[in-house]
């Protein structure tokens, strides 16, 4: 069961030689679209789009899933939003529509910091994103997948749809609004464009802006993808089983990883190892490159390659002051009571990205700095150190 849990919930260990090789064809997408099994899945029409650059996503569809109860008040509400290769599928089994079992479970349930016996807990698909809600693997009106016709989104035309959702749910303000790394960009959005809807809210492992270093990592993964000769310009949604850009996919997962990790974690877990007993000098292979290899393959199949450039484009264009003044000007506008983590091991969103967050903020729950915490898992803290995150989450939603 541990190998049905998403790749970023999971400490680093070697990976089992049964699971080095799949002989089945990688799917041309592992998208879910209609007609596959829904799962836990509800889903929102939420009309056309408009996007920030101006295109139009025609009949846009938000795809959700919920917990716990929404009160008469409507006031007991939660978002959580995912990171950048997440999905809806915050808690429960892997299963029939749902490749993963959740990636939050230690923290959304009965009992548990998002207390589901109390809150009703919100989790949308992002759009553009390939579980459900509008992106590259929709199907358009003329019977195929829109690929490159999906236009290019921000940070906030996805909040304007998580926006659209709440209204469609009938709810006129979160009692919290959630998300960590590119989730957490989200709630910076909501919190600034939005003010009057949000009460509190909780910035994990996120910067208020993407940096040159951060759009550059963003580059080099759209470069795998794009250069992938299966790619054809994003239309390749036709094409048989084993024929799309799954190699150039892999690889973009495979650079993201080493970033999401950090060199202690990947260090002590693997150190100079051999994955067999053949020596890497003579055509072998060393533990962490199996470990990387494996879990960029087995991305392939849960995951869309339209959808993770259309996502990564999407957080490269993060700017929290873009027309706002600045960031800092940006972040006075912000009056939820605000809790900002950082990870001491965080070599993608470093800490500095939090400092700045927390220093702008004149409701941090924390003051002009963010709570970090220790942890040997670099950005995946967030997901992994559930303990520490959730008594951190308790303690903001009340």
């Amino acid at each position: 069961m541990d190998w049905q849990l998403s790749d970023d919930v999971q400490p680093s260990a070697r990976v089992p030689a049964h699971l080095l090789l799949d002989p089945t064809p990688v799917p041309v997408t592992g998208a879910w679209r209609p007609g596959d099994d829904p799962g836990e899945r509800r889903f929102a029409r939420i009309g056309d789009l408009t996007t920030e650059h101006g295109a139009t996503i025609p009949s846009t569809v938000v795809a959700y899933e919920t917990w716990g109860s929404l009160n008469e008040a409507r006031d007991n509400a939660i978002l959580v939003n995912h990171a950048l290769t997440g999905d809806s599928h915050v808690v429960g089994a892997a299963g029939p529509g749902h490749a993963t079992s959740g990636w939050w479970a230690g923290v959304v349930g009965a009992g548990l910091p998002l207390d589901t016996d109390r809150w009703f807990v919100v989790a949308p698909n992002m759009l553009g994103g390939c579980q459900g809600s509008s992106g590259p693997a929709t199907i358009g009106p003329d019977g195929r997948e829109l690929g490159s016709r999906f236009p290019r989104v921000t940070i906030r035309d996805q909040v304007e749809a998580q926006r659209r959702l709440a209204d469609h749910l009938g709810i006129d303000r979160w009692h919290a609004v959630v998300g960590g790394s590119m989730g957490g960009m989200h709630v910076l959005e909501w919190a600034v464009t939005h003010p009057e809807r949000l009460g509190k809210a909780a910035v994990l492992a996120a910067p208020p802006i993407s940096s040159a270093d951060q759009i550059a990592l963003n580059g080099l993964q759209l470069e795998a993808v794009q250069a992938d000769p299966h790619w054809l310009g994003g239309d390749f949604y036709d094409q048989p089983d084993g024929q799309g850009p799954h190699k150039g996919l892999a690889l973009a997962r495979r650079m993201a990883m080493v970033n999401y990790r950090s060199p202690d974690e990947l260090n002590r877990r693997f150190g100079r190892g051999w994955q067999s007993s053949v020596d890497p000098d003579h055509g072998g292979r060393y533990q962490v490159e199996s470990y990387l290899d494996v879990h960029g393959n087995r991305f392939t199949r849960r995951f869309d390659a339209g959808s993770y450039v259309r996502l990564v484009l999407a957080m490269s264009s993060h700017d929290l002051g873009r027309g706002r003044g600045g960031v800092e000007a940006a972040l006075a506008r912000i009056t939820a009571e605000t809790l900002v983590v950082g990870i001491d091991s965080d070599r993608l969103f470093p800490v500095a990205d939090q400092q700045r967050i927390a220093a702008g903020l004149s409701a941090s729950v924390s003051g002009a700095s963010p709570v970090v915490l220790e942890s040997e898992f670099g950005h995946d803290g967030f997901l992994i150190e559930t303990d520490a995150v959730g008594a951190l989450l308790r303690a903001l939603v009340g």
